[in-house]
């Protein structure tokens, strides 16, 4: 069997539906549209799109994507059994979801019989009819059905034999996919392991010795007679516990071959399995096959751009894919790694579209500033003297509050510094700055005045802004000075502005640091200042950020490196 089809895991993700339910998140139907694709770039094989019907925008969806199908995955609509005693071919909710045109339907039906009898008020057996009845008027459509069992392992703890009945209706209907799912979040891994194992004894499910080509489920169903048709398992969790992903690998190891998650664990409450983290914990530690190597590559870059998109920040802690997944800070772990990456990474970054980043801070040693240097093209060697001046200048000035890991750009300004060829492209002679607050229409609002004078190839030049406070109107005016000598400023802006209180104790005098984050259109850098005065330490970091940015045309560098 050819190796990239053996031993297949079928990744189904529900991003645009369970992790739309995170509070805060709320999509556009460009904003569906965009992800789809990305996904599909990505090789995910199944995306649920929503529930057509429960509102106009997943309607406008699944009409919208068919002008553009997507290319290899499939598009699969979301939808619960039907309403208790209606006939399924009457309901018009299925007619909906019938009208989205996809070929795979999941509907999802309830386990659990304290929600059959408190939350649907209805007999355990006509929920039994209602999974059934569901599953076959889709089949009968030319359907195919993922059948997802809502709080099954809660379900299951509470009435095991009822739980298999739900289960066993599925699959006497059709269902091709069971889906078991930690609705709440509450079970652990040994739980997990336990009950999948019990599910494929019980009902004699395909399991992990069960050899199925990835790419030819479809043929392995119709194989089967009526009489033997056995569908396969998949897992669905919640990460309320904090165990989603280990209790989706708990169940994959089990016989499970779908696994459903969101990107970055997006998803209601505290949200739902991460693929970001389940596809290479699958793919690379267990040895399943989930996406080619190449889409494996996209994995970071989907993950951040998928961030961008819903306006959430990025998690640059988590694992794989984070900013500081492959950050290395202590001398002794960069000294290591520049050795040999294994000694403090399980994985190449690489592998999954992410890089390794050296940091440089207080506890940072001669290491860490020799493979910065690097990355700058500046040669150094631990037996030059200016390498320990630039590790002495570096500790020196974080301990008055300077935070250079990040700020690389400030870092990098330092060492040219050390190194003798910084250039002054001006200099400052002072700046005032005054601030009004004024009323508008019974609203007040601010308006920032700067005059700043500054010394350029032997000009002294006298400007004055406005702006929305006093670091805008500081920013303008300088900008405003400099644009005539050397035009690419224009088009400088700040992208991001950051103050942080380093001594709360000494109220309004205390030190402030201040992080600037800079960008011509192209790159991303950012630097630092810090002083008890904010706008003080906020000009440091403005003229850092003017200043290194005039560089970069001259020596420029890969956008990785200052992107964030």
């Amino acid at each position: 069997m050819n190796s990239e089809k053996f031993n297949p895991i079928w990744i189904y993700d529900t991003t645009l539906r369970d992790g739309a339910q995170r509070e805060g998140l709320s999509l556009s139907l460009e904003d569906k549209l965009r992800i789809a694709r990305v996904l599909d770039q990505l090789g995910i094989p199944f995306i649920e799109g929503g529930w057509p019907g429960a509102n106009p925008k997943d309607v406008q969806f699944f009409w919208k994507i068919q002008e553009q199908p997507l290319k290899q995955a499939e598009l699969v609509a979301f939808c619960s059994t039907r309403r208790p005693y209606k006939a399924a071919a009457q309901d018009p909710m299925l007619q909906a979801i019938l009208a989205a045109g996809t070929r795979w339907v999941t509907i999802f039906g309830k386990s659990w019989d304290l929600h059959v009898t408190a939350g649907l008020k209805t007999k355990l057996e006509e929920n039994l009819a209602m999974i059934a009845d569901t599953i076959e008027y889709l089949r009968s459509q030319g359907r195919r059905v993922i059948y997802d069992a809502e709080h099954w392992f809660d379900g299951y703890k509470h009435n095991r034999q009822y739980a298999l009945k739900t289960l066993m209706a599925a699959m006497e209907a059709g269902a091709e996919w069971l889906v078991l799912c930690d609705t709440n979040g509450g079970t652990l891994p040994h739980e997990i392991s336990q009950i999948v194992r019990g599910v494929v004894d019980q009902l004699q499910l395909p399991n992990e010795s069960t050899a199925v080509d990835r790419d030819n489920v479809e043929d392995y169903h119709k194989s089967t007679t009526q009489n033997s048709f056995k569908p396969m398992l998949g897992i669905h969790t919640h990460n309320d516990s904090g165990t989603a992903v280990a209790n989706a690998l708990a169940g994959v190891l089990e016989g499970v071959r779908m696994v459903q998650g969101t990107i970055n664990g997006y998803g209601e409450r505290c949200g739902n399995a991460n693929l970001c983290s389940l596809i290479p914990n699958l793919q690379l530690k267990l040895g399943y096959n989930c996406l080619q190597e190449e889409q494996l590559h996209l994995l970071t870059p989907t993950s951040r751009l998928i961030s961008e998109v819903v306006n959430l920040a990025p998690d640059d802690h988590a694992p794989f894919v984070g900013r500081s997944a492959f950050a290395h800070k202590g001398g002794i772990h960069v000294s290591a790694v520049e050795r040999n990456p294994l000694t403090y990474e399980h994985l190449q970054p690489e592998k999954i579209g992410n890089q390794r980043r050296i940091l440089i801070s207080e506890q940072s040693g001669l290491s860490n500033v020799l493979s910065k240097a690097r990355s700058f093209g500046h040669e150094l060697n631990k037996q030059d003297h200016t390498c320990r001046q630039i590790l002495e200048r570096l500790k020196e000035l974080e301990s008055q509050g300077y935070q250079f890991e990040a700020a690389e750009a400030s870092f990098d300004l330092l060492m040219r510094e050390a190194l003798g060829y910084r250039k002054q492209l001006f200099e400052l002679k002072g700046f005032q700055v005054h601030c009004d607050m004024l009323q508008s229409a019974g609203k007040p609002y601010s308006n920032a005045i700067a005059t700043i004078k500054v010394a350029v190839k032997g000009a002294d030049i006298l400007e004055v802004a406005e702006g929305n406070g006093p670091v805008s109107a500081l920013d303008s005016a300088l900008r405003k000075a400099l644009v005539k000598f050397y035009p690419e400023i224009a088009a400088f802006h700040l992208k991001d502005y950051k103050v942080r209180i380093l001594d709360g104790t000494a109220g309004t005098s205390a030190k402030t640091r201040v992080l600037v984050e800079s960008s011509n259109g192209e790159q991303r850098w950012t630097t630092v200042g810090v002083s008890t005065n904010i706008l003080e330490a906020s000009y440091q970091a403005v003229v850092e950020g003017i200043e290194y940015g005039l560089l970069l045309p001259v020596e420029p560098v890969t956008s990785a490196t200052y992107s964030r």
